[in-house]
């Protein structure tokens, strides 16, 4: 029986749940169980206090706080981490509730995908996972769907080439998936000067851009002989690398060319071979060294080709993103379309390359990191008049 046969004769979401892990299974990822208490820490760090609101939060008797998983990936990663195979190549599929707060819907609801971790063949990799949500979202009945994808990596090559301070360089980066503030900063950072410019913003400015260590503890002991204690929780450090960050981002200064190279990379959209092709001129056009991030986008372009998938109904936009920090690499969601769902906007499917993650929960060495979450009711949702009309 094939997958889709299976849900079609399935009466609830569980069942049919059961059946996507089943395909998941044949593609060779082993079944991940994780703890549904999780420490909370790792929630917040990596995706910031705003989460915290959306939390369902406790405390264990050592103080130590704890959470109800709000995804997967996280405790999968953990696990993984945990194991006997950590840095190895490893693929784990799972099926579960997850908690989170979520105004006017359900805080308990069931999330299934995929993780792939250690895979040194990324683009090959990447190519799996989508070609895999493809898969899902078929065995849900479900062939006209809209793909977006993008590529941080690349935005992240283009900021790393230009002459910029490295405070820059940070926040823009970390403002990539956050198109209000990156729009803000990009078109902020053009100022010779600023309202109300203090004099010694430019040698700060300077300072952290030469030597961002030395410019903080020189800040740090300035704060400490004025007398300067904890403020609203701050300790004095975490003052200083406010102070230093926002003195060196109203210093202003960002070339007009780099504006100019930044707004034509942004705009960059469409059909993923065109794409590279308009990124390749980019470079070449600003002498910029972008070629290891679009050999690999245009290496991971031909593996999507390879497994079937119609690359030019693929949309890709430079200045997509998922809205999480950790995602290194290739991002993407599918969508109902206008006529299915309607207007799209909340995916069916989601997931990217997030090889930073797993330093970040305590590995010795990077290691890849590739996967996506199939969010199940909303599939379901759109699998029932389909049912319905038969």
């Amino acid at each position: 029986m094939t997958v889709t046969a299976a849900i079609d004769g399935a009466a609830g979401s569980a069942t049919w749940a059961d059946a996507l892990l089943l395909s998941f299974a044949q593609a060779g990822y082993v079944q991940a169980q994780p703890d549904i208490l999780q420490p909370a820490d790792p929630f917040l760090d990596l995706s910031g206090e705003d989460i915290r609101k959306s939390l369902y939060l406790t405390t264990d008797a050592s103080g130590e706080e704890l959470c109800l998983r709000p995804d997967l990936t996280i405790p999968v990663a953990r696990d993984y981490l945990a194991s006997g195979r950590a840095g190895q190549p490893a693929g784990f599929s799972y099926l579960g509730p997850v908690f989170r707060y979520r105004d006017g819907q359900p805080s308990q609801f069931l999330q299934a995908g995929i993780e792939s971790f250690g895979r040194q063949d990324r683009a090959a990799a990447d190519a799996e996972m989508l070609a895999l949500a493809l898969e899902a979202t078929s065995a849900f009945g479900l062939s006209d769907v809209e793909i977006r994808t993008g590529d941080v990596a690349l935005f992240t090559a283009l900021i790393d080439a230009l002459e910029l301070y490295p405070v820059w360089k940070r926040r823009l980066i970390k403002d990539f998936n956050r198109k209000v503030s990156l729009t803000q900063d990009i078109e902020q950072l053009t100022l010779a000067t600023a309202p109300g410019r203090n004099e010694y913003e430019g040698v700060l400015a300077a300072l952290a851009g030469s030597d961002r260590k030395a410019a903080l503890a020189l800040v740090t002991d300035l704060m400490s002989i004025a007398g300067t204690t904890n403020v609203g929780g701050r300790t004095v450090a975490e003052i200083a690398d406010r102070f230093l960050e926002q003195s060196t981002l109203k210093s202003g200064a960002l070339p007009r060319d780099a504006l100019t190279t930044i707004k034509r990379f942004l705009a960059i959209a469409g059909d993923p071979d065109d794409a590279v092709a308009q990124l390749r001129a980019l470079a070449e056009d600003t002498r910029l060294n972008l070629t290891a991030a679009i050999d690999q986008l245009e290496s991971r372009v031909g593996f999507m080709a390879a497994r079937g998938i119609d690359t030019s109904l693929t949309r890709f936009s430079t200045a997509f993103g998922r809205g999480l920090d950790y995602y290194t690499g290739f991002e993407f969601e599918l969508h109902g379309t206008t006529n299915i769902l309607g207007n799209g906007i909340e995916p069916l499917v989601a997931g990217g390359r997030y090889d930073g993650l797993m330093t970040q929960l305590g590995s010795a060495a990077p290691i890849p990191a590739v996967g996506f979450s199939v969010w199940i009711e909303a599939l379901t949702q759109l699998r029932k008049p389909a049912g319905n009309a038969s």
